[in-house]
């Protein structure tokens, strides 16, 4: 799990920077381009080196159950990604989805209950570890690619970095989870699972903290440490977690857990970023209207306003306006930072409702020759 995970975590390593460049160098559409080599070469690694072992019994699809579950996501990303533009429930469309979403997603509940061969093994949540690790790698995707999400945009809009200059100064988030889970193989056998997850939980929190001290006036610098501290804090979430999960799973369905597993945190991870997106932007509006309140002629210290900033003529209180837009955003930014790490602190209690299993070496050796 650990090596696997260090060869999934290369792509956040080289992704920024390799993307920067490719803006810089040529056109923000090799991004997308660069995906066309890779993966045909992906596509020819899987059909020369990964078999398909045919099994004596096999299950039946269940398209109805897939239907439900395909429709009721679908509605609900559409519910987080137009809610903020289109004033939530104050739009038709907004009520429509959101009503799709629920009953879909009812259907799916009810079918799952009832069906014989159900899309969605009813053993999984039964088994106490999966559903609480299920549950806890949800909001893992939210905290994940969230600060992902916010720091690009920060950086090159608010700071005025360069693509490539925010390539190199994300990347190391990607080398701190690839230096962790280097050492988290080896710990898992030697330390309780849950402690491991707990102190990756503890250094996350403490990055978010450190990047709530973000400012206008900072250097690099501070990215970078919090990106590699946050980084390391990943690694050694994500391996445990994985395995804490299966670790008391039948392996009749450990396919159709990994399958549930990364479904729920890729749903974390969009749904983070829809919801972030909507409180940022929310904040935003809400902080320029009180820094705007207090920029008035009779307030003494609008006299103090150096150039190019001024109330008395039409380029001054332009440029006023986009500074306290500035301003703005950067408290914005800070708050979303600290709510997350709120979110990240609120996971400790899922630590305590995880089980340890017990060691079978038996078992172990049946996977191994399995």
């Amino acid at each position: 799990m650990a090596i696997w995970g260090m060869g999934a975590v290369l792509g956040p390593i080289i992704g920024p920077a390799l993307g920067g460049w490719l803006t810089d160098s040529f056109s923000w559409r090799w991004v997308f381009y660069i995906n066309l080599p890779f993966g045909a070469l992906a596509f020819l690694g899987v059909m020369t080196f990964i078999h398909d072992h045919r099994h004596e019994q096999k299950v039946p699809f269940d398209f109805m159950g897939f239907a439900f579950l395909s429709l009721a996501i679908g509605a609900f990303q559409l519910f987080l990604d137009r809610g903020q533009d289109k004033a939530w429930f104050e739009s038709t469309e907004i009520w429509i989805e959101a009503t799709i979403a629920c009953l879909a997603f009812f259907l799916f509940v009810i079918h799952t209950a009832t069906a014989d061969r159900p899309f969605l093994p009813r053993e999984l949540i039964k088994d106490w570890n999966f559903a609480v690790a299920t549950f806890f790698g949800f909001f893992l995707g939210v905290l994940l690619l969230r600060t992902l999400a916010l720091l690009p945009p920060m950086l090159e809009t608010l700071m005025g970095y360069p693509v490539v200059t925010t390539g190199l100064v994300t990347a190391p988030r990607g080398a701190g989870t690839l230096l962790s889970m280097f050492f988290v193989g080896r710990l898992i056998n030697r330390i309780d699972v849950r402690l491991i997850i707990g102190t990756g939980l503890a250094l996350s929190i403490v990055a978010l903290v450190g990047m709530t001290h973000f400012s206008l006036d900072m250097d690099s610098s501070l990215v970078v440490w919090t990106g590699v501290i946050q980084g390391v804090g990943l690694g050694l979430i994500f391996v445990p977690l994985s395995t804490l999960a299966f670790a008391t799973l039948s392996p009749a369905y450990s396919r159709d857990g990994a399958g549930v597993f990364t479904l729920v945190r890729n749903l974390g991870s969009s749904a983070g970023i829809s919801i972030m997106q909507a409180l940022f932007s929310t904040n935003t509006t809400t902080v320029h209207a009180r820094l705007m309140e207090g920029l008035r002629p009779d307030n003494p210290n609008t006299r103090l306003l150096a150039a190019p900033f001024s109330l008395t003529n039409p380029a001054g209180a332009a440029a006023l306006n986009a500074e306290a837009t500035r301003q703005a955003a950067m408290v914005a930014y800070i708050d979303g930072f600290g709510l997350m790490s709120v979110v990240a602190a609120f996971l400790f209690p899922l630590l305590l409702l995880m089980r340890r299993p017990a060691r079978n070496t038996t078992h172990e050796r049946n996977l191994v020759v399995e």
